[in-house]
């Protein structure tokens, strides 16, 4: 299973149809809670996920729409008596937050709550790839998520059978790359690592487009239309043309915009204006939403 569950898709103020930030990435048996805003227990009961999954949550930045519903979640984990490790990626500068949405009530703490600050030389090695984290364009400290599957081999079995491999032989082939004078290269190809990119609030710069690049879903913020590109710019935040245009020219696969101001109630014109920009897939999450991972390419 490859999706990203959308749990909430409004920016600063929730509205009737929009919960605060956050979104569950399920990748295969890595389970990654992004962005944990208010509400985001209860959107996740509404999605019918339990958070005995989560492995891992990373926090792009502490603004509260990106980060209130922590506490919840934690004491939640706690609670279910969640049996493995969560660790939790946060803004190094942050600390002081952290802290603080960690313990920000009394509660009954048995979990196992990893703490892991993030730094610009962030990597964190998982079941599903490298998860790697770069520092964007805000007000306050703010990273982007990238994670990235490796490369692997398909093995093809009518070559195996060519060359009169069978049972524990492709064990050993898979693992030394060579069997006698056949080496793994004749009896495979390259079955290529699917990757996420997750962009929230920032200005374009660079590190925008080195985490979009050639990515498989292109999780991004579309806070503001192009009317109000100056304010946009002014306080760290994209346009819905811009988020699109990132997705061009760093070849991203699928588009999904996402954190929407509610300063604009018709939310099809941020669609209009990113297809613009961007002519391959675009998904304008909604609540609840579920966006599987493109096929492999």
């Amino acid at each position: 299973m490859r999706e990203l569950v959308v749990l909430g898709t409004a920016s600063q103020v929730p509205t009737r149809h929009r919960n605060h930030n956050g979104y569950l990435l399920r990748f295969d048996d890595e389970v990654i809670l992004f962005d944990p805003g208010e509400g985001t227990q209860r959107q996740l009961l509404l999605a019918g996920l339990p958070v005995t999954p989560i492995r891992r949550i990373c926090i792009t930045h502490f603004h509260g729409d990106h980060s209130l519903g922590l506490p919840g979640i934690l004491q939640r984990i706690s609670l279910d008596r969640v049996p493995h490790p969560v660790a939790v990626h946060y803004p190094a500068g942050g600390q002081e937050f952290y802290d603080r949405l960690r313990h920000a009530t009394s509660y009954w703490d048995n979990a196992d709550i990893v703490p892991s600050p993030v730094g610009a030389a962030f990597l964190a090695e998982t079941s599903a790839g490298r998860l790697t984290a770069l520092p964007l364009r805000h007000s306050i400290e703010t990273y982007g998520y990238r994670l990235t599957e490796p490369d692997s081999r398909r093995m093809l079995p009518e070559l195996l059978t060519a060359h009169g491999i069978s049972g524990p032989a492709i064990g050993e082939l898979k693992r030394d790359g060579h069997l006698g004078p056949v080496t793994l290269d004749q009896v495979s190809v390259v079955r290529p690592g699917q990757s996420m990119a997750f962009i929230m609030d920032t200005g374009l710069c660079d590190n925008v487009f080195a985490l979009a690049q050639g990515v498989d879903l292109l999780v991004i913020e579309s806070t503001f239309l192009a009317e109000d590109a100056g304010m946009a710019a002014q306080v760290g935040h994209l346009t819905a043309g811009q988020a699109a245009a990132v997705a061009r020219e760093s070849q991203a696969r699928h588009l999904v915009l996402t954190h929407f101001s509610q300063r604009y109630p018709d939310a099809s014109r941020f669609l209009e204006e990113a297809r613009k920009e961007f002519d391959g897939p675009i998904t304008l999450a909604e609540d609840l939403q579920r966006v599987p991972f493109p096929p492999r390419r």
